[in-house]
């Protein structure tokens, strides 16, 4: 696998923001370190003035210097572990960590590639449309999801899809008795029990459920299915950071380390008490000022179609969190440019009811430019040699532009690029203003009374219809 010139260039920019995002998490940890820890930062001073009152001895000619240097060094540096320790901190919390411990995140080992870079060589090759691809051209298993809905349509289709193929199941449900995941894994559980047996097809069946009690809970000790536990206090909506949705992440050969790490370090940042330097808080802030001047439908839009479903997840977070009481904002969600053509018109003038919330990637580095056509049959050559992300980006400008000048206020939220580490900040982001949003609001996030109002209505006519 060769890389272009302008693809190599890609990858050590790559590894040249990983160097520096780490710089700035280890000033972020140190700022954290020593609003908590005071007595860190005395011993970081104490270090540095002993630095430099030793190296002027050694100038002057004190032969002894490095050795006591040495030691009153050692002395401090395990105090400093000592701090750290003793509140719970790793001993190494204020180094500098790296995704590639190997290659300390420069892709090289001595003149020698390191296997960190060879996997991004394979990674920069992955695309949108990986999971159509072969079973020899794939990086992951083919991954489906369903369970998701109740169409006899859906379900026979993907039953017809499944007869000739080697499969497994990983049934995801907190109580097990959710109608429409319930309705899939009977059908594919004996699906997968005619092609297999039960002793293999319980093998291939990886449940994730309450970790005490349940349908599911008991049927995967009953079979013997290997079990992943939804922490009890969690409720769905907020469990993408549980094994719900890391173990997704894992079969699609997502990094879901890094995204942890991301979440970990937006726990870190949106903890800030001072609002005015928190945008988590002020998210959450400013949707309410909002919604007090009558803007009650928020769209979350993304110029990215790999956000398509982080928006659907964004519509029953916010959805079912503050929707309760007679309250909450509206969550709606469009994909743009796309949109624009079926949307666009309500957003621009349309009842001024809606504010808008962009998801805006300020980095892309597939690099493709649009070609020049020798007869102009578009006549698109004014752009040509133009990045298509630049035009996108364009779009994005113009229509924030548009929809602010016809009074739909607008928030940007830039993410820097796509990466596991990103989206867990963002993730974080969402689930933590969610649920200072509802608190504003005056409701509890974390309940649901409403779904079971139709859960009711509707297992109730199946009963009765049963006969």
């Amino acid at each position: 696998m060769s890389l272009s010139n302008s693809q190599y260039d890609q990858l050590m920019r790559t590894y040249e923001q990983k160097q520096l995002d780490n710089e700035y998490r280890l000033r972020r940890r140190y700022e954290k370190i020593y609003s908590l820890i005071p007595e860190i930062k005395e011993v970081e001073h104490a270090i540095s003035s002993l630095s430099v009152q030793k190296a002027r001895l050694l100038l002057d000619g004190d032969e002894t210097a490095l050795s006591s240097l040495k030691e009153e060094l050692n002395a401090l540096s395990s105090r400093k572990i000592d701090l750290l320790v003793s509140q719970g901190f790793p001993a190494d919390y204020l180094e500098l960590h790296y995704s590639c411990p190997d290659c300390k995140d420069t892709g090289y080992i001595g003149m020698q590639k390191c296997h960190c870079f060879k996997k991004a060589m394979i990674d920069l090759f992955d695309n949108t449309f990986s999971n159509l691809e072969s079973y020899s051209e794939r990086k992951h298993p083919q991954i489906i999801f369903a369970g998701n809905n109740l169409s006899g349509k859906y379900l026979r289709n993907l039953v017809e899809f499944l007869e000739d193929k080697d499969f497994a199941i990983n049934v995801i449900s907190k109580s097990g008795s959710t109608l429409e995941p319930a309705v899939t894994f009977r059908t594919l559980k004996i699906l997968l029990e005619q092609k297999y047996g039960k002793v293999l097809a319980a093998t291939r069946i990886y449940v994730t459920t309450d970790p005490d009690k349940g349908i599911l809970h008991d049927l995967a000790i009953k079979n013997e299915y290997e079990m992943f536990k939804i922490p009890h206090d969690v409720g769905g909506r907020y469990s993408v950071l549980t094994a719900v949705g890391l173990l997704p992440m894992a079969v699609a050969n997502i990094n879901f380390e890094d995204i942890l790490d991301g979440a970990q370090f937006a726990s870190f940042v949106f903890n800030n008490k001072d609002v005015s330097n928190n945008d988590c808080y002020k998210y959450a802030a400013y949707r309410n000022i909002l919604r007090e001047k009558n803007k009650d439908i928020e769209i979350l839009a993304s110029y990215e179609p790999s956000f398509q479903y982080f928006i659907e997840w964004y519509k029953q977070l916010f959805g079912e969190s503050e929707g309760k009481d007679g309250k909450g904002i509206f969550p709606a969600g469009v994909n743009l440019t796309t949109d624009l053509h079926s949307m666009g018109q309500l957003i621009q003038d349309g009842k001024r009811n809606i504010f808008e919330t962009v998801i805006n990637v300020q980095v892309d580095r597939s690099l493709i430019y649009l070609p020049e056509s020798e007869d102009n049959f578009d006549n698109l050559n004014y752009l040509a040699g133009k990045e298509i992300d630049y035009i996108n980006k364009q779009a994005f400008k113009g229509t924030v532009k548009a929809h602010v000048d016809g009074n739909v206020p607008t928030m940007v939220i830039n993410l820097e690029d796509i990466t596991e580490y990103n989206i867990g900040q963002l993730i974080y982001f969402f689930e933590k203003a969610c649920a200072i949003s509802g608190y504003i609001l005056g409701v509890n996030p974390f309940d649901q009374p409403g779904v079971e109002a139709y859960k009711k209505n509707m297992l109730g006519l199946l009963k009765e219809n049963k006969n």
